[in-house]
């Protein structure tokens, strides 16, 4: 789609199926007269190319759920309902070309984040790994075709070696994983809006283990963009937690998580 054509995208005023709002756009903050918004059924308003745009670039991110990114009346808490993606693509004017983009793109992203699939060292046939907690994988069909059962490493993806189930290591040597060793050498940011509270830069999600960083303003808590579960930065724990002994604004009252060491498996259960 050209930029010409996603600008004349434009909403039907004799739409009757769609609530029609005079005020400005939520996601832009756009307030042009001329342009006609309808409500999400989050209750903000949006233009056809402001949800168009807001939700290509959270595909671009790699995120396959639409969220709102409109702030709550009277706070600088986000919205963040999530959109069903047959409310966007109707209200975004979606054309046949952006559908096949768009469900292509979530299809891809949701398998990437629901399964985990990685090619066995042995066969090169695509395996499971059924627990997030085990670094030690059978295949079976080298099992079956060697007779023997066939270990790897999820890790470092060679034949396994030492004792098993582990969920840090191998015994081959150089079995390290990147993303523990950059929590590990990851910088310190100070907080300006936490009385300047330093941590860690680099922290792994409590609940799913995904890298996440925090951009330095508002709040310590964030949300993670893989398993939306918010959190605080500084002390690891989830955000309802770490606010019945603190605030948002506030040093935590267990202080500040040191580096983590390991990545949480995600128990999605």
């Amino acid at each position: 789609m050209t930029e010409q054509q996603h600008e004349d995208k434009l909403y039907d005023p004799r739409d009757n199926t769609l609530k029609f709002v005079s005020r400005q756009d939520d996601i832009t903050l756009d307030d042009d007269p001329n342009i006609l918004r309808a409500e999400m059924s989050c209750g903000h308003a949006v233009s056809p190319q402001s949800l168009t745009g807001w939700c290509r670039s959270l595909l671009d991110q790699g995120q396959h759920k639409f969220l709102c990114p409109a702030l709550k009346d009277g706070t600088t808490q986000k919205c963040n309902v999530e959109w069903p993606y047959v409310e966007v693509r109707r209200l975004a004017l979606l054309t046949q070309e952006e559908q096949s983009h768009f469900e292509e793109t979530m299809a891809a992203l949701a398998a990437a984040e629901y399964c985990e699939h990685k090619t066995c060292p042995g066969c090169q046939t695509f395996v499971e790994r059924a627990d997030l907690t085990n670094l030690c994988v059978i295949c079976t069909i080298c099992t079956a075709e060697r007779g023997q059962t066939f270990q790897f490493c999820w890790q470092c993806m060679s034949k396994w070696k030492g004792p098993g189930p582990r969920s840090d290591r191998c015994n081959n040597l150089g079995c390290t994983n990147p993303d523990t060793e950059k929590l590990l050498k990851c910088r310190y940011l100070t907080l300006p809006s936490v009385k300047n509270v330093s941590c860690p830069s680099l922290r792994a999600c409590p609940t799913c283990g995904n890298l996440v960083e925090h951009d330095t303003t508002g709040c310590k808590n964030i949300i993670c963009n893989r398993c939306r579960v918010e959190f605080c930065f500084v002390c690891l724990k989830l955000t309802q937690v770490c606010l019945q002994t603190s605030s948002h604004y506030i040093a935590c009252s267990d202080g500040v998580a040191p580096r983590q060491t390991s990545i949480p498996s995600w128990n999605r259960n």
